[in-house]
């Protein structure tokens, strides 16, 4: 099953600045004027390895930053294999939360193998880019989000004594995070912790793009006779999915751009196999809560003169849709919402989806609502999908449509990295 296994990481120095200002989250996730203001605040931000122009010119400045940034003490490798405990604290409507999990080097393995398993789709343009940037710099900035399964938890235990000491480094981002990192040098207890993974399966809950790319590096240079043993692992975060600390958002849908689009047609169409409970906007999120806790598949709809939530009659109508398709796949709130109403009321096939030709995604509520009252058609919102239904989607073999988590926090990116050659 999983290998997982120590290794040197390459980390910032003193030299570099404050963590708090070379830090920054994942890439994917900031905007153009973000990256201007990280680099204002220290122009040692990883941004500047992380997100550069997306050209040659773009990457081989990123690779030559690299090398620049090792040669002159901003950077340096650790000379011991470790392993990385990190911790995030955080607060969410009010509740303290925190979860503690390691980063270490895991093997590659393609998805046939069924030892690392995917739950969502990804896009051509986003491994392009990122492999285009592993190829020139040889290296992982941010770590891949994976779970496996631990109810009894051995794992957590282990990486509690790891971590009983006082952090290397810790601080608190602007939103609030408080970021730690343990440096648990190699010993009989690290080891003890990367075999209980021998016989794991891991299910990636974040970083699918940048794993199918470290796939792709791995092939690229097999192809080229180069030989790389660390380009047979690729950096992972690892925790225990029963993990009490792990928060998932729902990401809400946002229609736009229809012909013709009629909000009371709809509503009636969607009669067939929903409930229709006429209500306030204000009341949705506390009714889906309510639906949530009993099980039930329920959205919130939210149009321009009316809203409203929509409870699933009875989920053995998925069969006729999805005959092939495993239960909990079938299951999953973003499948009947995208079946039996994007697809078969709305007509927005998975290739729209895909290309985001009719529709918007968003995990803010207001933002949602906000543009039902501007150019869009109308939103429907969504309760978050559950951790367990994860796991049970990608031991199906199967595969969950985009954007259907969104694990909270986001890992910190420039911890540690994972320099390859």
């Amino acid at each position: 099953m999983a290998t997982v296994k120590e290794f040197g990481a390459l980390r910032f120095t003193k030299k570099a600045g404050e963590k708090s200002e070379v830090c920054c989250p994942p890439y994917d996730i900031i905007s153009p004027e973000q990256k201007k203001a990280y680099l204002n605040t220290n122009e040692n931000n990883i941004i500047r390895l992380e997100l550069p122009e997306q050209s040659e010119a773009g990457y081989n400045l990123a690779g030559q930053t690299l090398k620049n940034w090792v040669d002159s003490g901003i950077l340096k490798q650790d000379t011991e294999d470790c392993l990385y405990v990190y911790e995030e604290k955080f607060s969410v409507f009010g509740k303290d939360y925190s979860f503690k999990g390691i980063v270490a080097r895991v093997k590659l393995h393609p998805f046939s193998d069924g030892v690392v398993l995917p739950h969502e789709e990804t896009l051509s343009k986003a491994k392009t880019d990122r492999l285009n940037l592993m190829t020139a710099t040889g290296c992982n900035f941010s770590q891949i989000y994976s779970l496996y399964s631990d109810a009894e938890g051995v794992s957590l235990g282990l990486i509690e004594e790891l971590s009983s000491s006082a952090p290397e480094d810790t601080f608190t981002d602007a939103d609030g995070v408080t970021h730690s990192l343990w440096v648990a040098k190699k010993s009989e207890k690290t080891e003890r912790l990367c075999r209980f993974f021998d016989d794991k399966k891991l299910y990636i809950a974040d970083g699918h793009h940048r794993y199918e790319t470290a796939l792709n590096y791995q092939k690229k240079l097999k192809e080229q006779g180069i030989s790389c043993e660390a380009a047979d692992y690729i950096m992972m975060f690892l925790i225990d999915m029963e993990n009490k600390g792990l928060v998932v958002f729902p990401t809400h849908r946002i229609v736009r751009d229809l012909p013709a689009f009629d909000e009371e047609k709809l509503l009636k169409d969607c009669g067939e196999n929903f409930e229709i409970d006429l209500c306030e906007k204000e009341e949705i999120e506390a009714r889906l809560a309510a639906a949530y806790e009993k099980g039930e598949k329920a959205f919130g709809f939210v149009g321009k003169t009316k809203s409203a939530v929509l409870t699933l009659k009875d989920i053995r109508v998925m069969d006729k849709f999805l005959p092939t398709a495993s239960a909990a796949l079938k299951g999953l709130d973003v499948s009947v919402l995208h079946t039996l109403i994007l697809e078969n009321v709305l007509g927005i096939d998975k290739e729209n989806m895909a290309k985001q030709i009719n529709l918007t995604y968003t995990r803010d509520f207001d933002e949602a609502v906000a543009a039902t009252q501007g150019a869009a058609n109308c939103a429907f919102i969504l309760n978050p999908t559950r951790v367990e239904e994860i796991a049970a989607v990608s031991s199906a073999g199967e595969k969950m449509p985009q954007k259907s988590t969104y694990f909270y926090p986001k890992l910190i990116t420039g911890l540690v990295m994972n320099k390859m050659k």
